[in-house]
């Protein structure tokens, strides 16, 4: 079964042998996952909704004349695979190679790319210029699960990027603010 991310933010994951939950990937609107034939490469994974989200199914022989039959999507379908497997391919560089800190900021690069937006109001866009507003509700915990780290690394680690002045949030349950600038600065150094 294939299942396309109409709405909403999906979040795929995996278990260790201990039990613990392993993030993958989160996915947008117009992101594709499931079992496409021979392209599985794990059945133990896992998705669950981060927030009322709308998914479409399809059985993969459908999907395979939807390919047969409209050459351009198979085309942008492998274009898309590609794209999700450099994506993956970085990701895991950082995470065999990088600290926490620049693992946790190349995430929020990731995550700014996919979930970002300007800050609301036009006021608010005019001033924060640089900044886009996070439009996913993630917690420390799960932001720990994706960067291999426990939850209290993270946020201290949070707390050192908002002092730089790269992130910045107004309170509990209230969307994180992120400087893009300042954010590929600091994973240039």
């Amino acid at each position: 079964m294939l299942y396309l991310v109409k709405s909403g933010a999906v979040r795929l994951y995996t278990t260790t042998a201990e039990g613990k939950e392993l993030t993958l990937d989160i996915l947008a609107a117009g992101h594709l996952f499931g079992e496409i034939g021979s392209l599985v490469t794990d059945s133990n994974i896992y998705a669950v909704t981060l927030e009322d989200s709308v998914i479409c199914t399809m059985e993969y022989e459908q999907f395979k004349l939807i390919l047969r039959q409209n050459p351009e999507i198979a085309i942008a379908f492998i274009e898309l695979m590609s794209k999700r497997v450099q994506e993956v391919e970085q990701f895991l560089e950082h995470m065999a190679y990088s600290s926490v800190r620049k693992r946790l900021l190349f995430l929020l690069y990731k995550l700014s790319e996919k979930f970002g937006e300007p800050p609301m109001g036009e006021a608010a866009a005019r001033e924060k210029s640089e900044w886009v507003q996070l439009n996913i509700e993630l917690t420390h915990q799960e932001l720990a699960s994706m960067t291999g780290n426990i939850r209290e690394t993270i946020t201290e680690t949070l707390n050192v990027l908002t002092a730089e002045g790269i992130l910045e949030k107004s309170g509990p349950r209230k969307p994180l603010l992120i400087n893009t600038a300042r954010l590929k600065g600091a994973l240039e150094v």
